[in-house]
């Protein structure tokens, strides 16, 4: 038995895999172990070079620095998906002049890097008169990128419906949009909720790019204090590790929703429940 890409493993090959999976997990903690052993020889994270989070002014300006990190991801998010539910739409129109339009639009903004996009809207628009703010252009860019890949992922996943599902619904007389709204979307939800929420990871993830463009996010709070810390003796080190776990926390939490919320849409699913009363009776032949 095979797959598309490659051969299904028999049982040598599955051994030889699980002792390179091994090997490559003791690997991985060797070298974090060392990492953590350097930095424990060194005094890293001793009191005196840690005392720096004690200061009021920092922990105000770093509850700031995530408050404008979760505001980006927030409004990008939501513009995003609502950008990817547009132009999926668009791309899956029956008129030839709204899908062109779109594909191009669609494909144009996922071939940008976003870092690029951030500088036109933040640098590139004061030239033609446009001013706009560090936060804004952000979510601009947050929105156009992310929302042109999230627009795939929902084309790609009302396509990977069987045919029959609309062919079923056209059958009962239903028009193209509540079929598309009633039975196509619920269905194609359940099983793009997983990448939909790996790509929102992304976008979190992405807007540490805006500290490029000075905005005062939590990656621009972390090598500003962090080159604060070093005029003053501590190294910059334990500044971009709490920054650094800040960021795994709030990835952890996104993930953590997105479990919760494709097993409540396991739980949640319509069950129709027939009484074996009011079945009627099979006459005889």
């Amino acid at each position: 038995m095979s797959m598309v890409l490659f051969d299904v493993p028999g049982p040598k090959a599955r051994v030889r895999h699980k002792i390179m999976a091994v090997i490559g997990i003791a690997a991985a903690l060797a070298a974090v172990a060392y990492v953590a052993m350097r930095f424990v020889a060194t005094n890293q994270f001793s009191a005196r070079r840690l005392d720096w989070i004690n200061y009021k002014q920092i922990q105000l300006s770093l509850v700031e620095a995530i408050g404008n990190t979760l505001s980006a991801f927030a409004v990008g998010a939501v513009l995003a998906l609502a950008f990817g539910a547009i132009f999926a739409a668009a791309r899956l129109s029956d008129h030839g002049w709204v899908r062109a339009p779109a594909a191009v639009i669609v494909e144009v903004f996922r071939a940008i890097p976003l870092v690029i996009m951030m500088f036109f809207f933040y640098y590139g628009l004061p030239v033609a008169g446009v001013k706009l703010t560090a936060f804004t252009a952000v979510v601009i860019s947050l929105m156009l990128y992310n929302g042109s890949v999230l627009a795939e992922i929902f084309r790609a996943g009302i396509n990977s419906l069987p045919k029959g599902q609309s062919e079923a619904a056209y059958a009962l007389g239903m028009r193209k949009t509540q079929v598309m709204t009633f039975v196509l979307l619920p269905q194609a939800l359940r099983a793009m909720l997983p990448t939909i929420i790996s790509q929102l990871v992304v976008l979190l993830k992405d807007t540490a790019l805006g500290f490029l463009i000075t905005f005062e996010e939590l990656l621009r709070w972390g090598t500003r204090i962090g080159g604060d810390a070093v005029n003053f003796g501590r190294p910059m080190i334990s500044v971009m590790i709490l920054v650094a776990l800040i960021y795994i926390g709030l990835c952890l939490l996104l993930s953590w929703l997105a479990t919760y919320l494709e097993k409540r849409n396991r739980r949640n699913k319509k069950v129709i429940h027939v009484d074996a009363d009011d079945i009627p009776e099979m006459a005889p032949v």
